[in-house]
């Protein structure tokens, strides 16, 4: 692998590992309604596990309220059923053509959980991105071996992973300040 092979490689990685960050914190309660909350429940629909979103137009027309209306209105109860599953701690309300999710105020407690869920999820995020370093440093240091990389183009190739690293470990801790922050407000 070439020195440009390797770094596009790494950015592409720890760029997914930020985006399933975003889209996993998208997904956390806060005090508001916002149909990203609901659109990753998965709902067991003739077999598969289709997202509600494929299922059903979402919208949240007050800042307590989640509407969801199916396109199929048999489909009511099992997407109820997806609901009460998931980890949300809702209760969904139906009147057999749609169905409303009333977004409760969250809890002092609850707010202190879900800020140290944000923590994980971050981590978790820093510890991928670490991971693509460590894969890119490990290929660099092979394309050396192998006579496809000078020593000077290596160690100059590991010190742009070093600062792809921490670009986006600090996007990520950007983006967990910022959900923490919403979560905590009134």
């Amino acid at each position: 692998m070439n020195r440009d092979e390797i770094l596009f490689d790494a950015e592409e990685r720890m760029e997914k590992a930020v985006t399933v960050l975003r889209d996993e914190l998208r997904g956390l309660r806060t005090g508001r309604a916002t149909p990203a909350l609901v659109d990753s429940i998965r709902v067991e629909y003739y077999g598969s596990a289709t997202p509600i979103k494929q299922m059903a137009n979402i919208g949240a027309p007050e800042p307590a309220l989640i509407m969801i209306r199916p396109f199929d209105p048999k489909t009511i109860k099992d997407i109820e059923k997806a609901i009460l599953a998931s980890e949300l701690g809702l209760t969904p309300m139906s009147d057999g053509k749609m169905i409303r999710l009333a977004i409760p105020p969250l809890s002092g407690e609850r707010r202190k959980q879900l800020v140290a869920r944000v923590k994980e999820l971050a981590e978790d995020a820093r510890v991928a991105i670490r991971n693509v370093r460590r894969d890119a440093n490990k290929q660099a240091d092979q394309a050396e071996k192998e006579k496809e990389l000078t020593e000077d183009d290596r160690d100059q190739t590991k010190e742009e992973i070093q600062e792809l690293t921490k670009k986006l470990e600090g996007q990520v801790n950007d983006l967990a300040e910022k959900k923490s922050q919403e979560i905590l407000e009134e």
